[in-house]
This record gives structure tokens, sequence and C-alpha cells, in this order.
């Protein structure tokens, strides 16, 4: 623990300006980022007397080490800084709120051609059109299904619409009428784009226009006879009806607005979100957050809204915020959210009328969730810290391993060998810090040899951040004979199948962001018995590293293995310690078979054009797509090479020499039929 006076800023060193600062711990990680009016004033509250502070202050200044700030000339560029850094460094003390799930929406892809509606969750991308989102999937694709008798809009993926295409037959939905088949050229391009750009309007709440024009054309149509054309169109608005009434009116007045509401305790709080648009409920979602930073209703409201609307531009910022309780700053955050949507936004308490009781419709399911959560939570932490103390009395460590580090080899008999590097943090995956291997010190199999070569490259990384950072200092005599001291900085981490990366790269200077192998685990476990035990030991004191505990976890009998222990420890069936190690193991496990199947998927993959220098993959498309195979480009002259466009002469004798110095492989027997299997026409590329 940290004496908050041995970093204290000397008086008159801070400036009294604007701006954002970042307190830092041991390790040089960015814990905590906050903004103030007056750096000066703000900054110097946390050096107060300790007793005076609250729990969590106190915890994060004697975390803490270091503190920094940045000056900046106004209130608004320091609340979009604060967002930045709190968006690119992930401090462990501020106020995150994380979905509860992730929420499904309705996307109009308008970046393409031909736009699809279709359900998309995860990131929002650039030139789709969202609506929602939604509380579930089936949910969208009622509203669509409905929708899709007005407008037809395509809602295929990218395989059956080439499909269709390329045979010249629509699909089922193109013969019952609900998408109007621009793969066959039923409309053209710009048609079907005016159908998607309807379909937007209809679903952003200009409703009425097009429910006046299909009633006004169904009168036309049953005036002059055209009965079934009249009864369509009746159908039609209908739908159009049925759609509109599963998001009833809230506000009469078509207000487009964002209602955010806030139930907290001392520990948690629960934020719920209404997106109302033209005074229909269009989309809800919340989130739930620890409040590791003692922070009250208006500061969690501000941290929402640079959540909620730190990524959004345009419509997305509505004009109207209505929320519980008004930031400290209110007026830059306005402007921030002005400056975001491009036009002044209302931030503000609603006070009467619907508005005021629409709010408390969102405070009460705030209420809700909170209370389902905090009922889930208590559950899940007592089983969580119950298995970790059960982990410690087995092992005899000193304290819980709230990091612990999993180890996995993997390979397919001796080939594309790889292994995996799981975290686990407080009993719960930490998947941002996990590292994958590709072993390179020999050839073949040996999980011995390869645990060995894994666990020393991921430490002797740990110890060379530690040097940089000036935590390690170079002993004389005692340095091991392979450690840092002596070897330098050594080619280590996760590789890709080819070239280096990251890890192998000179260390960074020093931002604060999380470090790839800077944070010691507690606790190392190896999948495997005492042989991988061994190794992993055997490793960790090559480098002089002794306050690590490792053991592992054999697959057959679930017993846990210790160093120079010959004989295991055996934890009960039902213990919460051993179900902890077995999602550590399992986890490292599939992380260690998926990037194995990935590289000899990618190693299947490759074909003899991959050998041409300078031959790109668009011009290696365009050779398959010409010939139609890899076997019938080898079959061709060089001539005919050179008629594929973007082709010159000498790139063609490039790819035939290297057609004609790879040799087909022999043709496959089909052993049930004796069939003899013909080279895929498709091609490899």
């Amino acid at each position: 623990m940290a004496d908050p006076s041995s970093y204290r800023p000397k008086p008159g060193q801070i400036p009294d300006s604007p701006g954002v600062y970042k307190f830092r711990d041991e390790h040089r990680r960015v814990i905590y980022v906050g903004k103030a009016k007056n750096l000066r004033q703000r900054v110097a509250n946390y050096f107060q007397d300790l007793a005076g502070l609250h729990p969590r202050t106190r915890t994060m200044v004697t975390t803490a080490a270091s503190v920094e700030w940045t000056v900046v000339s106004t209130e608004v560029e320091a609340l979009q800084l604060e967002y930045s850094w709190i968006k690119e460094f992930d401090p462990r003390f501020n106020v995150k709120y994380r979905d509860d799930k992730s929420y499904p929406y309705l996307a109009v892809t308008l970046n393409e051609e031909f736009p699809r509606v279709q359900v998309m969750r995860g990131a929002k991308k650039k030139g789709v059109r969202y609506f929602g989102p939604y509380g579930h999937a089936w949910a969208i694709r009622e509203t669509v299904d409905l929708m899709l008798r007005v407008f037809p809009v395509r809602t295929c993926s990218a395989g059956v619409f080439k499909n269709a295409a390329r045979t010249g037959r629509p699909c089922l939905l193109g013969y019952i009428g609900k998408c109007s088949a621009p793969c066959v050229g039923r409309v053209t391009p710009e048609e079907h784009r005016e159908l998607a750009q309807d379909f937007c309007d209809f679903m952003a709440g200009r409703t009425g226009t097009y429910i006046r024009r299909l009633e006004k054309d169904m009168m036309q149509a049953a005036e002059e006879m055209e009965y079934e054309r009249a009864a369509r169109l009746r159908d039609d608005a209908e739908a159009l009806k049925r759609a509109m009434e599963k998001s009833a009116v809230v506000l009469a007045d078509a207000t487009d607005a964002d209602l955010i509401a806030v139930a907290e305790d001392e520990l948690e709080a629960a934020l719920q979100i209404f997106h109302v648009r033209g005074g229909r409920v269009r989309g809800q979602r919340g989130w739930v957050t620890d409040k590791v930073e003692a922070v009250d209703t208006s500061g969690l409201v501000e941290h929402a809204l640079q959540q909620l609307y730190g990524e959004e531009r345009g419509d997305a910022v509505p004009k109207e915020v209505l929320v519980p309780a008004l930031p400290e700053d209110t007026e830059a955050v306005s402007q921030w959210l002005a400056e975001r949507r491009g036009s002044q936004v209302s931030l503000r308490i609603p006070q009467r009328g619907d508005k005021k009781d629409l709010m408390a419709t969102v405070q009460r399911n705030a209420q809700q969730a909170l209370g389902l959560h905090k009922t889930k939570r208590a559950s899940d932490l007592t089983t969580r810290s119950r298995a970790l103390e059960e982990i410690a009395e087995a092992l005899g460590l000193d304290t819980a391993p709230l990091r612990i580090e999993c180890y996995d080899i993997s390979h397919l008999q001796g080939d594309d060998v790889v292994a995996s590097m799981v975290v686990f943090e407080d009993g719960l995956a930490r998947k941002s810090e996990y590292r994958r291997f590709q072993i390179r010190g020999f050839e073949g199999q040996d999980d011995v040899r390869s645990m060995h070569e894994v666990i020393g490259r991921r430490f002797k990384r740990y110890l060379q951040e530690k040097e940089r950072t000036g935590e390690w200092e170079e002993q004389t005599g005692d340095t091991p004979a392979d450690g840092p001291a002596a070897t330098g900085p050594a080619p280590t981490g996760p590789v890709p199948a080819v070239g280096p990366t990251a890890e192998d790269a000179e260390p960074r200077e020093d931002d604060g962001r999380p470090k790839r192998f800077a944070y010691p685990p507690q606790l190392v476990v190896v999948d495997g018995g005492q042989p991988q035990v061994a190794a992993a030991r055997r490793a960790l004191d090559e480098l002089g590293i002794d306050d690590i505990a490792v053991c592992g976890l054999a697959k057959r009998l679930e017993e846990v293995w210790l160093p120079d222990d010959d004989d295991p420890v055996v934890l009960p069936r039902s213990s919460e310690g051993l179900y902890l190690l077995q999602r550590v193991r399992d986890e490292a496990h599939r992380f260690a078979i998926t990037y194995q199947r990935a590289k000899r998927a990618k190693r299947i993959r490759t074909s003899p054009l991959d050998d041409v220098s300078g031959l790109g993959e668009t011009r290696k498309q365009a050779l398959i797509k010409h010939f139609g195979s890899v076997k019938k480009l080898r079959q061709a002259t060089i001539d005919e090479i050179c008629e594929v466009p973007g082709i010159g002469r000498r790139t063609a004798e490039s790819v035939a020499a290297a057609l004609a110095s790879t040799a087909p492989a022999a043709p496959a027997v089909n052993t049930a039929t004796g069939e003899i299997i013909e080279e895929d026409d498709g091609g490899s590329s």
C-alpha cells in the first residue's frame, strides 16, 4: 500500500486551469482518470487525511504511485479527453457501464448496392442504418415480416443473393411477394434503394404518410373496381398498423428523446435507457456497474452520457435527453452533445406530464434490474470467493490467487504446435489479456519441452518489463545465466503463423495502456501432470522467479499436481476450487485448439500462386476467376495468361514457372467406390 504523501505534487505545481488528470499504479498502469474545472482544487482533494476520504477513494490513492495531468482550454475539451482516456486505458477505478447482454438491432445496410434488412449485434458499422435496440431478435423478425408486404426489401445473405443471380431464379420470398427480387432484375438498383429508404423513414417514425397513401390508393382501386388490388392494399395498411402497434405511443407530441434512469446503492448502480422516436419506444437497454469510485447520481449520469453517445453522430444523438439528475457541468455536457448531433440538444429533468410519467416507468425498470442483478451477483461473488480461498488452502498459498494464468499445448500429430495463455482475475475470464504462442524452439511433438519454452518466453518478457520500468534491479553475481541481465531482450511472445508480432518487437514507451506481459500472476496452472508442472517450475527457476506458485491439472482423474511432490492434491468433486481450476483449464484448451485449427486451415488453403513474387490477392482472384481453377491455369500458355486484365507478360511467365515447378498432387481415390476424385474446379488462392 502506497503512501499518498510520497507522490503528492508540490504546492503551486498544479495549475488552476481546466484539465484531465491520471493516477498510475506502481506498474505505470493508469488506474483512474478524472476531469476538473480547476485542476489544483480537484487534485488537492485526493491528498487530504486518509480518514476523511471515501473508502473507495482511499483505496484508489493508496493503490496509486503517481499522478499527472493535462491542461486543456475549455471544459468541453476536458470532457472529450476524459472519455477518450477512459476508453483507451480502461482504468480499474473508473465507473464503466457494461451491457448486460448484446442487444440486437434492426439494421439496413445502406452501404451496399442492394441494401439488406437484417438483425445485427455488436459494434456499429459505417453506412448502416440502425433501429433499436430490441429486447429479443424474434421481435425484430416479426416486425420485418409484417413490413415486407409494403416494403419488399432484400433480406437474404450475400451467398443466397449471388446464387439467385447466377441461376436466374429468386428465392421463396421473391415468389410470395415479400422481396422485390433485385437479384433477377425485377427492380433496378435505384428502385430497390428507394424502397430501403422508405423502409428506414417508416421505422424512423414517419408513419402517417405511408398509411394515408395506402388508404388513398385502396379507395381509388375500389372505385375503379380493381377489388383484388384494393384488398391487397387494405392488407398492407393493416400490416403496417400492426407493426406500429408493437410499439405503443407514449409521448403524444411525436418526441424524439432518450430517457435515462439510475437505481443505485452503496456498491452498485443500474442504468435503464428508453429510446423514444416519433413518440414511440423504439428500443430499451440496461447497464449495471460497480461503484468503484465515489460518485453520486449526477456523476453516474455524466458517465452514462459519455459512454452512450461517445461514438455516435448525427441523428443517433436525439434532440432531447431526459435524466434523473443533471451532470455537475450541465452546460459543458450539453455543448458536447450538441457538437456530436450537429444541432442543439436539450438535457433536462422532466418535471410534469407524460414525460415525467414515462421517466417513472424507466426508473421502475432500473430498480428491478438492480434487484435482479444483486440476486444473481450475491451468489456469484460468494462462490468465486469460496473457490479462490479453497485453491489457496489446497496449494498452501499465503493469499487467494486473484490473478491466475493457465497454459495449454495443442498440435495435430506433432504438426502446427501452438500454445495458449488465458487469464482469470478474481475468478472471471479477462479475455483482453489472452495470448497465443507458436512453438519455434524445435520441431516435432514434445509437450514438456513446449511448456518449458512457453513459460520461459512469457516470464522473460515480464522481467524485461520490470527492468524497463525500474522495478527490477540488475544483480551482480546472482543473476541466472539466461536471465535478462545476461541475455538482453529475447525474441519472445506469441507469433502468428508467418512473421513476427508486436510481442517480439522492442517494448513501447510506457504510456499507461495495459501491457501484454507486465503483470505477474499469483498462480500458474498448466494443463498436464507432473512432467509439465516440473517443466514450468524449471523455467521459472532458470529466470530467478520464486514468488509465483505453479500447479498442474491432469485430465484423467482431475488431480492437482505441485512441483517436487510425488503425490497429487485431490480436491473433492464438489469443490468450488476444483470447478474453477477446471474452467480455467478448459478455457485454455479451447483457446489453444482454436488457434491450432486456424493455423492448420491456413496451411491447407495455401496455393502455388502464393509463391509468385508481386502477385497480390486481387490478381490471384482474377486468375482463378478467369480460368476457373488452378488445374486449368496450370494448363494455360503464357499468352493465354496475359489475356487476364492486369497480368503482364513478366508476371505471366512467373505464374507459369511457379505452377510448372509445383507438381500436381496425386489424384485422391474414394475407397468406397474406387472413383478418382478430380482436383476442385474452384481452385484455391
